[in-house]
């Protein structure tokens, strides 16, 4: 089953669950529920913490779930906030997810210490529902934006060319497989 936020990020070929990790953890429950896939592939678009550029194309199978806060000694978590469908995550790009966007660039570098190198509000909701049912998951992400104080502008700048990519990349990929 391949899935998408929806909105401004659909595609022909991917059913859309919402947008943000509430939207997509009920909606997916229940397409989980009443179709029983036996893989669930999310596509999106995704912001970069820096090192990815701007139309990289990205594949993970590896979500996280942590705030700016964490790494500025605000917060804590007593959730296991990363979930993976592999076992060896040492080589996997890791995609965090919030319902906030990071506007603050001196944030970047807190994450990719940590191997999080993009930013997607619905993947890390769509790797724990999948957990949850035992189905295997992955995402591809196409980075529109980098994480700094120009990202709503420059995900709005770059958001068509973006989707036409990762339409063609989808695609292509289908073909091959």
């Amino acid at each position: 089953m391949i899935i998408c936020a929806g909105r401004s990020e659909q595609f022909d070929f991917a059913m859309p669950v919402g947008v943000g990790m509430m939207e997509v953890a009920i909606n997916l429950t229940r397409l989980c529920e009443s179709k029983k896939p036996d893989y669930i592939l999310f596509v999106g678009t995704a912001g970069s913490y820096g090192e990815k550029k701007i139309f990289d194309i990205i594949e993970s199978k590896t979500a996280a779930n942590v705030e700016n806060s964490f790494f500025t000694g605000g917060s804590y978590s007593p959730i296991d906030n990363v979930v993976s469908s592999v076992k060896d995550v040492s080589r996997e790009t890791i995609v965090n997810s919030s319902n906030y966007i990071t506007t603050d660039k001196k944030m970047g570098p807190y994450y990719t210490a940590q191997n999080i190198h993009l930013e997607n509000m619905e993947f890390f909701a769509v790797m724990k529902v999948a957990q949850f049912y035992g189905i295997s998951a992955g995402g591809i992400f196409v980075v529109t934006n980098y994480c700094d104080e120009n990202a709503h502008e420059d995900f709005e700048k770059n958001r068509k060319e973006a989707m036409k990519r990762l339409d063609a990349y989808v695609k292509s990929r289908a073909k091959k497989a």
